[in-house]
């Protein structure tokens, strides 16, 4: 097989002889002076580094322009849950936790800094969005690193890798307070590692390879109970290498110590939240468990993991699916090279892996986008997005058209699964926009899920790319990642403006409107009644800082000494008062709303 620079060299050498000296004398006089002041800039040492800063400053540039004029939490419980984390992380005052139980909090830990500075909830919120990207954005960097080591060219590169940044599935979900910000950069970064493990060279680089998968693998477990699933394949994979000899003992080993150093933190982390909040341990396992044993569930499972599957491909316009065949056929294969076939194996086992284990856990709670609900996966959309992007890179056009074939192939029969299984749910169900943002997208439709049009749209996409590359060749790859560089820029900001503002704008009255409404001070504790929105107690979790909330009902349950206002329900016949007729004196009515039927009660000073 050959070596990484071989292939860089030989790429090097197509890309000069596609372009002939006639073609040169044709090109304009000023074109050709740019060309050949780039082709000099581009040999020195400095130039690459600072364009990866400038393109990276770029990527935040454009996430920070995305998310203008947020200031709230608008996905409950998840945002709610992870900012109350990261107020207790950053020092402050413990409060009510919204889903009740401690999640995995590797990124509040991330985010806690932003609420040190401050304990305005809305400025605290928008230093959080701008940590966000600057976390979100570093997909670029690691893209174009794994891009190279793939053998891809400096240039290409650089233009793929900015496409693989700015992916709907990849900035989508960095406009909110949630842990799939950074899970994109942690698995990326694994693989890179992963791979550069098992790659020849010195003990020294690859034990710090082994030792940064471990250390990613470990904060992914940190971060989102997928990254348990994470840490699980790494253990397998270390071992099968150890026992295979496919690598040096002293690097495995070392990737085992910091796997396991990682796993303990996790679990220490864990351990600290639980005793500090008082609640028990997620349920997320044991809901696991039942929708892998229970036989009367699996065939929703085995569809919706399909779904997910297919959402996946359809996301990434079909280019991920080149991917997922091409690393397929490599672990059967002896034609690639074995860091190549072991990540893109692991790359394969994880995606399914993640599909099935999220297809179990999700209730049935009657929303569509559960059966191509595709949030959990999404964290594996950069890495093999820019390995489908390295295939056109690399095959020859007969094996491009026969791989997209095939991508096309696998995507049909996942969607036409997906149609008979659930069949008349997907129409009669309830349709979250929020769940399907890029299969709306696709089919151009923001009221319903069409899943052959979104399929449809994909197809047409890979179909021009697959179709220009066999007409133009290698020297066209210029052309095409700028274009789906620029598509990517416009499919992100129409998602951002039909999902994510008007998403905001609808809640906005139970977030900082219902603050402001309320007269809730910086200061005040407060207590929600069980039957008010539970939207609304989730949400000002967060906004009630730097005092705290709890939820009761304060006719048959105590309130708690140090709350200062308690938000009721309005009665709908006679005077407010009527609603805690044998309250102690020192609480009044001390305003009510009609349009939202609650009312504010305050403890006289």
């Amino acid at each position: 097989m050959q070596t990484s620079a071989e292939i860089v060299e030989e790429h090097r050498g197509a890309a000069r002889a596609s372009t002939s000296p006639a073609d040169g004398e044709r090109a304009p006089e000023w074109f050709r002076r740019a060309a050949a002041r780039f082709d000099e800039l581009r040999t020195r040492r400095w130039f690459w580094p600072v364009a990866l800063i400038v393109g990276y400053a770029l990527e935040v540039a454009f996430r920070l322009a995305l998310v203008k004029g947020l200031s709230f939490p608008t996905v409950h419980p998840d945002e709610d849950s992870y900012l109350v984390l990261s107020r207790v992380l950053a020092g402050r005052s413990v409060t009510e936790i919204p889903v009740g139980e401690v999640i995995p909090a590797g990124y509040p830990l991330l985010i806690s800094p932003a609420l040190r500075l401050t304990s305005d909830p809305v400025l605290g919120y928008q230093l959080i969005l701008g940590l966000n990207a600057l976390m979100n954005a570093l997909v670029f960097p690691l893209a174009y690193a794994a891009l190279r080591r793939l053998g891809v060219r400096r240039l290409l590169a650089y233009v793929f890798g900015g496409v693989t940044a700015l992916l709907p599935p990849v900035i989508f979900y960095s406009q909110y307070a949630m842990s799939d910000v950074v899970l994109p950069v942690l698995v990326l970064a694994w693989l890179l590692c992963m791979h550069g493990w098992l790659s020849e060279g010195t003990l020294k680089r690859r034990c710090w390879y082994a030792a940064g998968m471990g250390a990613a693998a470990g904060y992914a477990m940190a971060t989102h109970d997928r990254g348990t699933v994470v840490v699980a394949v790494t253990a397998v994979v270390l071992l099968g290498v150890l026992v295979l000899r496919w690598a040096p003992w002293r690097a495995s080993a070392v990737g085992l110590l910091v796997l396991g150093a990682g796993a303990v933190f996790a679990k220490a982390l864990a351990w600290w939240l639980r005793r500090t909040f008082s609640v028990g341990k997620s349920k997320v396992s044991d809901h696991l468990i039942e929708g892998l044993t229970n036989g009367d569930i699996l065939q929703r499972t085995l569809t919706r993991t399909i779904g997910q599957i297919w959402y996946f491909i359809v996301s990434t316009w079909g280019i991920a699916g080149l991917a997922i065949v091409v690393c397929v056929f490599a672990v059967f294969s002896g034609r690639f090279r074995r860091p190549d076939r072991v990540v893109g194996g692991v790359m394969v086992a994880l995606l399914v892996g993640t599909a099935f284990a999220a297809a179990a856990t999700l209730p049935d709670d009657g929303r569509l986008d559960d059966w191509v609900y595709a949030r959990y996966v999404s964290y594996l959309v950069p890495s093999l997005f820019l390995t489908g992007t390295a295939l056109l890179a690399r095959l020859d056009r007969k094996r491009v058209v026969y791989t997209a074939l095939a991508a096309v192939g696998l995507t049909l029969v996942l969607a036409q699964g997906v149609i008979m299984s659930a069949g008349s749910k997907l129409h009669s169900q309830i349709f979250v926009l929020w769940g399907v943002p890029d299969a709306a997208f696709l089919a151009g439709d923001w009221s319903k899920l069409n899943m052959l049009r979104s399929t449809f749209a994909a197809f047409v996409i890979l179909a021009g790319v697959v179709l220009l590359l066999v007409a133009g060749g290698r020297k066209v790859l210029w052309a095409l990642g700028v274009s789906l560089a620029l598509f990517a820029c416009f499919s992100t900001f129409t998602i951002s403006e039909q999902i994510t503002h008007p998403y905001a704008k609808e809640r906005k009255v139970g977030a900082t409107g219902f603050t402001k409404a309320a007269g809730i001070k910086p200061g005040d504790n407060v207590v929600f009644a069980w039957d008010l929105d539970w939207g609304l107690r989730a949400t000002q979790a967060y906004e009630v800082m730097p005092g705290r909330i709890w939820s009761r009902d304060p006719r048959w349950q105590e309130v708690p000494a140090e709350a200062t206002v308690i938000v009721t329900p309005l009665p709908a016949a006679g005077t407010p008062e009527s609603y805690w007729a044998d309250r102690p004196n020192v609480w009044y009515v001390d305003r009510t709303n009609p349009d939202g039927k609650w009312m504010v009660w305050r403890k006289k000073h």
